[in-house]
């Protein structure tokens, strides 16, 4: 059987490449592994030299395979972790945070074993191998990326545009590692959900998110259970700063606003009444108040006839509101930090096909019932709060947003 030189000569280059003909040195390096990991800096193809240039500078003049093992865990770091500095964000964050303030945002750090590096090194893995479980897998990350390197190249790009861009890839190196293959995203610059499945949009609408000082916060949670005609514990901080002072000024209060009280978030709890002398002394201020106000499910309710919950420590989830017509408005920052959808229908009926197993019959003589019913979720979605003031649609527009909550400000890089 005759075989040909072509083909031999292909094969000879990718071992070359993956590092499977030269033995390791004393580092573990393989030669193909070297020249692997000196292309992908050459580019910087993944945006992780950062703040880690003048070590790159050595190696691109001596790739001394000491170096270039220390160069290869910082990347690694800086790909898992993101080039924002942090410190310098949480002072901030700090700073600003206060009774009238509310401001959370959650970054999901990785740990990078540096002896795995090394043995992974050593065994004749690939760079992209050793560097891909620190990869985001969201399709974002991978669209702003591709996007970047092409405006980079043009000297026409603004530097401020390059740099909006970048400080929303170093988010998305923070955001929670596992994705998921499907998810939901609530992009808060942008105002808008989307439930993507398989990197494709299955449905998405316009959403309302906190107000400037009431923040909807960065995180990440599974979505557990959507709850038809729900009612609406109270928080704490809303019973000081709101239904207190106003049930002190208008005695009638809690009933306009079909509002009970009970020692716990408990309707079957024994009922408590208003003591004007008691309550006036958690006027304000932060804690706890030992009194609970609920507001009972009804079309009025201020989750509107449905939640969708993702248990968190942020008392956040998505749900109805009866306020349709704040969905006009193009900027749309008016929660208390809760996401309030503007096709709860819509969200329902997709949410409940697809990852429940309750029949639509049943949801909707559920719905129709004024009572609380709940529909628990048995495939895995999760709800990533997201906050990317540069976003590329799935037809490839790059598409800019305001930066409402300040964090293109407040957000430095580290280089």
């Amino acid at each position: 059987m005759k075989i040909k030189l072509s083909s031999i000569l292909a094969v000879v280059a990718v071992m070359l490449f993956t590092g499977c003909v030269s033995a390791p040195d004393k580092e573990g390096w393989h030669y193909g592994q070297k020249s692997e990991f000196l292309e992908i800096l050459k580019t910087d193809k993944y945006l992780s030299i950062c703040n880690d240039r003048g070590l790159y500078e050595k190696i691109r003049q001596n790739p001394d395979s000491v170096l270039m093992s220390r160069m290869l865990v910082a990347y690694t770091e800086n790909l898992a972790n993101g080039c924002i500095d942090l410190e310098k964000f949480e002072a901030a964050q700090k700073a600003r945070n206060s009774i009238y303030f509310s401001s959370k945002y959650t970054t999901y750090l990785q740990e990078v074993n540096v002896k795995n590096i090394a043995m992974q090194l050593r065994a004749g893995q690939s760079i992209e191998q050793i560097l891909k479980p620190y990869i985001p897998e969201y399709y974002q990350f991978h669209a702003l990326l591709q996007r970047y390197h092409s405006l980079s190249q043009n000297p026409k790009t603004s530097k401020e545009l390059l740099h909006k861009i970048r400080l929303n890839i170093e988010r998305l190196k923070l955001m929670k590692p596992g994705l998921g293959k499907n998810y939901a995203l609530v992009n808060i610059p942008e105002f808008k959900v989307r439930v993507i499945e398989n990197d494709k949009t299955s449905i998405a609408m316009r959403v309302i998110t906190g107000k400037k000082n009431k923040q909807t916060p960065i995180f990440s949670a599974d979505l557990q259970s959507i709850v038809l005609n729900p009612t609406w514990n109270v928080p704490d901080s809303i019973a000081r700063h709101e239904i207190i002072p106003k049930t002190l000024k208008d005695p009638m209060y809690l009933q306009k606003y079909r509002l009970v009280m009970r020692r716990d978030y408990n309707l079957d709890s024994p009922a408590l009444h208003f003591d004007a002398n008691l309550s006036a002394a958690y006027v304000g201020g932060k804690g706890e108040v030992p009194f609970k106000f609920i507001e009972v499910a009804s079309g009025r309710n201020a989750l509107g006839r449905v939640k969708f919950l993702f248990p968190n420590e942020n008392s956040v989830y998505m749900h109805d509101t009866p306020t349709k017509s704040l969905f006009k408005r193009k900027v749309r920052a008016y929660s208390h930090g809760c996401v309030r959808l503007g096709d709860p229908m819509k969200m329902l009926d997709f949410v409940a096909t697809n990852y429940s197993h309750t029949p639509m019959e049943k949801v909707n003589e559920d719905y129709k019932s004024r009572k609380t019913h709940f529909i628990p979720i048995v495939k895995r979605l999760p709800v990533h709060t997201a906050y990317l003031t540069a976003y590329v649609t799935e037809d490839g527009k790059l598409h800019l947003f305001n930066d409402i909550y300040k964090y293109d400000k407040l957000q430095k890089l580290n280089f």
